[in-house]
C-alpha cells in the first residue's frame, strides 16, 4: 500500500468533538470490505420465474465464478466525508488510484487530498487501509454473500429495464460490523448484485443511533464492480456524518478463457 502519510499529533477541542469523529472510522469500517450499496424504489412483486433457493444458489455460484475469473483490475475512487452538526461542519476529500491482483492484493496510491488533515488521516486513510486488510482469505470468507454468512428470504420479482428484477431480503447469521441486513437487487441475466439497501448488522458505536447504507454496481466487461457508495449515520448527541465513494476509470482485462478464445480465433476473411 502506498500512503504518503506524515506522523503528527492532533489536538481536538472538547471530548464531544473527538467522540463524534472517532466514531466516523467505525462507521467507515463497515464499508472497508468493498461491499457496495444503493437505494431503490419499492418493488411490486409478481410471480417470480425462479424460486428463492434457485435465485440464491445461482447468485452464489455466479459470484464464485466471477471471482475466479477476475485476475486483476484498475480504477480510481473519490472519497468524500462530511459532518454537519456540533461543533461545526467539516468536509474532507481524497482521490485514490487502486490496483487489484487476485486473489488478495489491493494497492492504493493517493493522488490528491483536501480538508482537515486529521480527518483525512484518521478516517479516509484508515478506510483505505481497512479495505486492503479485508482482502485476506479469512476475512473475505467471513464476508462473502452466501448461505453460510446470511439467511435469505422474501423473494420479490418485478421485470426491470436494467435487469435488476429479483429482490431478496438478507439477514446476517452472526454479528459482524462488516455484514449488513436489508435488501439486495439481483440482475436476472447475470445473477449479480446490482443494488443494496441496508443497515449494519452490528451498531459500530454507542454514539451512533442509526446508519443507512446504499450502493450501486455497474457491469464492466464481464464483471460487476462498485459504482457508488453512500453511508449516512445519525450521531446520538446531534449531527450527521455522510460518506460517499465514487468509483470510476475502470480497466478490466477479459476473463482468461475469453482472451484465449480471441487470440486463437482465425482472422476475419477480407
Amino acid at each position: 500500500m502506498i500512503l504518503h502519510a506524515h506522523t503528527r499529533s492532533y489536538e481536538i477541542a472538547g471530548f464531544r468533538r473527538y467522540a463524534f469523529f472517532a466514531t466516523l472510522f467505525l462507521i467507515l469500517n463497515i464499508l472497508g470490505s468493498g461491499k457496495v450499496f444503493a437505494a431503490a424504489a419499492p418493488v411490486k412483486s409478481t410471480v417470480p420465474p425462479m424460486t428463492l433457493a434457485q435465485v440464491v444458489d445461482t447468485l452464489v455460484a455466479r459470484n464464485a465464478a466471477r471471482a475466479r475469473d477476475l485476475t486483476s483490475y484498475q480504477g480510481s475512487r473519490t472519497y468524500t466525508v462530511t459532518y454537519r452538526g456540533f461543533p461545526g461542519d467539516l468536509l474532507a476529500t481524497m482521490v485514490v488510484d487502486m490496483n487489484y491482483d487476485a486473489p488478495n492484493t489491493k494497492e492504493f496510491r493517493i493522488t490528491s487530498q483536501s480538508g482537515p488533515k486529521w480527518l483525512v488521516d484518521r478516517v479516509l486513510k484508515r478506510l483505505v487501509k481497512s479495505e486492503s486488510d479485508a482482502q485476506q482469505d479469512a476475512t473475505r470468507k467471513a464476508l462473502d454473500l452466501n448461505q453460510k454468512n446470511y439467511s435469505f428470504s422474501d423473494l420479490e420479482y418485478e421485470p426491470a429495464a436494467d435487469g435488476c428484477s429479483y429482490v431478496v431480503s438478507v439477514e446476517p447469521k452472526h454479528p459482524n460490523k462488516y455484514l449488513y441486513r436489508g435488501k439486495i437487487w439481483i440482475n436476472d441475466r447475470d445473477f449479480a448484485v446490482c443494488r443494496i439497501q441496508a443497515q449494519p448488522a452490528k451498531n459500530p458505536s454507542f454514539w451512533i443511533t442509526s446508519t443507512t447504507i446504499a450502493e450501486t454496481y455497474e457491469k464492466v466487461g464481464e464483471f460487476w464492480l462498485p459504482q457508488k457508495n453512500k453511508s449516512v449515520s445519525a450521531i446520538r448527541l446531534g449531527g450527521r456524518a455522510t460518506l460517499t465513494i465514487q468509483y470510476q476509470d475502470y480497466k478490466v482485462p477479459p476473463p482468461i478463457d475469453v482472451a484465449h478464445a480471441s487470440l486463437s480465433s482465425p482472422p476475419a476473411a477480407r
